[in-house]
């Protein structure tokens, strides 16, 4: 369009001036354009030109400020994609996580959003943890270091779920691949570097609660390498199976490529690596020339078996020499030797003074005693003969209260070593082993006619509502058989590439031996298995009303404000008294079914706690539980970190009693929101547990008798645990915490819950996470055979 020179300035004052409104330009970015006073003269052709060039530099910069923004939404999207990709890696890697005590991000649903974290605002929604129906076997890539963003409420401490481990071999438990013939070989030493070694260890937190004559073999049986000054001894993210004992040189530690600190002579790492397969957690590098000593993973293991079997033959070969044990069978024997306390005596003590009532039975394991008796009227003592090994003295006091009859002397130079027990102990654990006796009775089949039910019902069937979980070997999914639509499943599916790959093959057949025939109501009930080349599949009763674990998340605490005000706090959440008794008082039936079909579970924890829909609480995940004989004891390291009693941890082999420990645990949890046991990485956590519950400081919230069952139930020495005594699990019920609860209620399912869930339908899942469609295409097959009988 051609203009006349006046016009052709006024046409671009115009559009100048619409650029600058549009911009919201103008003086004091008020939005108007700036007077101009344009016109033909020289001024104003000027003052047009300058506007013009001012015009085109900005049209420039904001090219370059577009471009910009551009790249860096690319670089958005790119970050959001690698994200995405991690956070799918996240539900295959769950791990053992240690807590998280400071604020942390919020998030949805769990998941690290970059916007989330750029764009949160104050007032962020507290959202469901991820929920997981079963899936938790994967054997952790990582002791720490991984974490979880949780969504939480602002100011709310961060919780993640734990995921249980299981110690190798995986593929049976330790004593069916224990030889008997193996022998850790002696190395030789000199004095200096055994003396090095036994005060190293006994400096350590976790090392220092062996016995000493396992202390005594690890330091035997440890052998010298020797490093270059930069060589790596550890690697961050290597598996590890080796601890380490520094003599010579200095080594520094290092994590993602920050040092940390260094290492000199006498001080131990490594350790997590003797107690399970785990990735380590730091680098550690030769800063000089080091000489070290190190043992492998199945040398402590087997010394640690080895040394706990051997003491348990020789403490019942003594028993069957005592004629009050004779006639007693050998699993009871077994549980008496359990029992025993060793005690030392220096030379001189006197063990049992005459006259003085005692109930004390006593062995000699080494060493030799005197024995002395003075006559009536007469202050001499006259010797009457000596004891050796293997003999004892007091067996009366177990029968009753015994007046001793002669003075009992500790007659060797190097002291004189007694195996005791009391009378109280001796009668308690009798009576409970009858009553065990009587209750361990054939596997209960009554589920097999209930089982026929879903004979015919094939996987084609099942039609896919919802996910209710993502874990490490699959999804959790709603289902429901087609043409059946008055109730719901939930159907684990898991890749058996990852099963195998993970060594959890006898650990998931197990699992579905003992779910298969367990016919309990605080249970959750497996009714069919399914597989082709790629899955297994389980097909379970639905429980949607959802996690205890979440639930004990959601609670809110009453907090006082200005005024007398009370507000209510989103927090780490606890239960009052009445709520943990009710799902406390669950839990124990569900034990007291599991137990009398010689059943140990090893995993107890809110997260395997599920709400049907009346709001009572089922175990499930049973991907631990075996079946034990009568007296018998299994030593695979396996269970949640926090929840593991110490014979565990220490390999001294564990039996029903473990699953009592983690009974009292969970009462803790409930109440308080956390477990007494809890560290930043988990060997700190075995440490807390292995200093015992004394050591934990309770808070006032959690009354009197409630804190008198939890320190019954964690109890150091595994047989004076409430419910593995005379009275067996009934025991528990009858303790003053339970004192008036209505167990029939609970038993005939009349008893109100404390929570009822809200579930609109047989398909409402609302009580779960949403869950993204699993996008990672299809597992290898597996077809090795390994599952012919799932």
């Amino acid at each position: 369009m051609l203009c006349a020179p006046g016009e052709e300035d006024e046409s671009v004052c115009c559009v100048m001036q619409k650029w600058f409104k549009s911009r919201g330009g103008g003086e004091g970015g008020s939005g108007r354009a700036p007077p101009m006073g344009l016109s033909n003269s020289g001024k104003g052709r000027a003052s047009l030109r300058d506007t013009q060039a001012a015009l085109a530099t900005a049209l420039e910069s904001l090219a370059v400020k577009d471009g910009a923004i551009k790249r860096l939404e690319e670089e958005l999207r790119e970050k959001e994609a690698t994200i995405a990709t991690l956070n799918t890696q996240l539900d295959k890697l769950r791990s053992v996580l240690p807590p998280l005590t400071g604020q942390r991000p919020h998030s949805l649903h769990g998941r690290i959003s970059l916007r989330s974290l750029t764009c949160r605002n104050n007032n962020s929604e507290h959202h469901n943890r991820n929920s997981l129906q079963n899936d938790r076997y994967y054997t952790p890539p990582s002791s720490s270091n991984l974490s979880i963003i949780e969504g939480v409420s602002e100011g709310a401490e961060a919780r993640v779920k734990r995921t249980a481990i299981s110690a190798e071999p995986a593929a049976q438990d330790f004593e069916e691949c224990y030889d008997p013939h193996y022998a850790p070989v002696v190395v030789p030493k000199s004095q200096k570097s055994k003396e090095l070694l036994r005060q190293a260890i006994l400096d350590n937190d976790f090392l220092k609660n062996l016995e000493m004559g396992q202390v005594k073999e690890i330091v035997e049986s440890m052998y010298s390498v020797e490093y270059a000054a930069g060589a790596l001894i550890i690697k961050e993210g290597d598996i590890g199976s080796m601890l380490y004992i520094m003599e010579e040189g200095k080594v520094e530690v290092s994590k993602e490529g920050k040092l940390l600190c260094h290492m000199s002579p006498g001080k131990v790492f490594g350790e997590l690596a003797i107690l399970y397969n785990c990735k380590r957690t730091a680098t550690i590098k030769a800063a000089t020339g080091c000489k070290l000593y190190a043992i492998d993973r199945k040398c402590f293991q087997t010394i640690m078996m080895r040394t706990g079997l051997i003491r348990q033959a020789e403490y019942t070969n003594f028993l069957k020499s005592v004629p009050t044990f004779q006639a007693l069978q050998e699993e009871t024997l077994i549980k008496i030797a359990d029992v025993l306390e060793e005690t030392y005596y220096g030379h001189g003590d006197y063990i049992i003074r005459q006259g003085a009532r005692g109930d004390t039975f006593f062995i000699i394991s080494k060493g030799r005693v005197r024995v002395t008796m003075k006559s009536p009227g007469s202050l001499e003592e006259k010797y009457i003969r000596n004891l050796e090994k293997g003999e004892f003295f007091g067996e009366k006091a177990l029968q009753g209260e015994d007046i001793r009859t002669a003075n009992i002397i500790a007659d060797d130079p190097d002291g004189v070593t007694c195996l005791v027990i009391d009378r109280d102990s001796f009668k308690q654990l009798i009576g409970d082993l009858e009553e065990i006796k009587h209750c361990y009775g054939p596997v209960d089949l009554s589920r097999r006619k209930m089982n026929e039910e879903f004979s015919n019902v094939n996987l084609s069937d099942l039609r896919k509502i919802a996910t209710l979980g993502v874990g490490g070997f699959g999804r959790v999914e709603l289902v429901q058989i087609a043409g059946d639509a008055s109730r719901s499943f939930a159907l684990k599916q898991m890749k058996k590439s990852q099963i195998v790959e993970t060594r959890q093959q006898q650990h998931i057949m197990s699992e579905k031996d003992i779910m298969m025939e367990a016919n309990c109501d605080f249970i959750v009930k497996l009714f069919k298995t399914f597989k082709d080349r790629k899955y297994l599949y389980m097909l379970m009763e639905s429980c949607l009303g959802g996690e205890l674990w979440t639930i004990l998340r959601r609670q809110e605490r009453p907090m006082m404000c200005g005024l007398g005000f009370v507000s209510l706090q989103r927090d780490r959440g606890n239960f009052d008294d009445p709520t943990t008794r009710f799902y406390t008082a669950c839990v124990v039936e569900a034990f007291d079914y599991l137990h009398s079909q010689g059943i140990i579970y090893r995993d107890l924890k809110p997260e395997n706690l599920l709400l049907d829909l009346k709001g009572y609480v089922k175990l499930v995940d049973f991907g631990f539980a075996k079946r034990l004989q009568v007296g018998r004891k299994t030593w695979t390291f396996c269970g949640t970190p926090e929840y593991v009693a110490p014979e565990v941890i220490l390999n001294k082999g564990h039996d029903i009693s473990a699953d009592y420990w983690s009974l009292g645990v969970l009462m803790f949890e409930l109440l308080t929101g956390t477990p007494p046991f809890t560290g930043p990485d988990p060997m700190k956590t075995y440490n807390s547990i292995l200093k015992g519950i004394d050591a934990v400081e309770f808070p006032r919230n959690i009354t009197r008798t409630a804190n008198a069952l939890i320190k019954r139930l964690c109890r150091d020495n595994p047989a004076e645990r409430l419910g593995y005594q005379r009275g067996g699990i009934k025991d528990i019920q009858k303790h003053k915490w339970f004192e008036g609860f209505y167990w029939d209620g609970l038993q005939n399912r009349t008893l109100a819950p404390p929570i009822v869930p809200n579930v609109h339908s047989v398909v409402d899942c609302s009580n779960f996470d949403e869950y993204p469609p699993d996008t990672d295409g299809p597992p290898p097959d597996d077809n090795s055979g390994w599952d012919i009988d799932f």
